[in-house]
């Protein structure tokens, strides 16, 4: 276990949103699998209890601790994409398996918690500041799934 590691609240569903990331995303992977060795107050012995895994390198434990609490935007990975067809496969896979979209390439999975699928060209618009920031910020807002040629154009002016 990495000695700092994020820890995300499930309902019940540690494993499979665990496997759903290892599955999505690249250096991704689903560790050890811990099951509670007598009941908890959501859940039964031998219930998975904490899921250890990393996404796209980041080390997490999932934890199901019952519905006591929700996922919100407080809390976002940011996965960083090179093009357009990256962005397009994360943005889909998350969407596409139960998620929901949301405004400025925020995106919402199956189980609640927010990704920012982020071009990078995105990011480098933002870096170049002044008007350039501005209109790929102004075309930025108007998007759901970000659209990198769009970005690119409005960098342009």
């Amino acid at each position: 276990m990495a000695k700092n590691t994020i820890c995300l609240w499930y309902d019940k569903d540690a494993e499979a949103a665990a496997r759903f990331y290892a599955e999505t995303f690249p250096d991704s992977a689903v560790g050890a699998v811990y099951r509670a060795p007598g009941d908890f107050p959501s859940g039964e012995e031998g219930d998975v209890l904490m899921v250890e895994f990393t996404v796209a390198g980041v080390a997490c434990i999932g934890l199901n601790g019952g519905s006591t609490f929700k996922h919100n935007e407080a809390f976002s990975f940011q996965i960083a994409t090179d093009d357009q067809d990256e962005t397009d496969r994360y943005w889909d896979a998350i969407v596409g398996n139960g998620g929901q979209e949301s405004a400025c390439g925020w995106c919402k999975d199956r189980w609640g918690v927010s990704w920012q699928i982020t071009p990078r060209a995105l990011m480098e618009a933002m870096a170049a500041g002044g008007d350039q920031a501005k209109r790929a910020f102004g075309a930025m807002m108007d998007m759901k799934k970000i659209d990198v040629a769009a970005i690119e154009a409005a960098r342009r002016g």
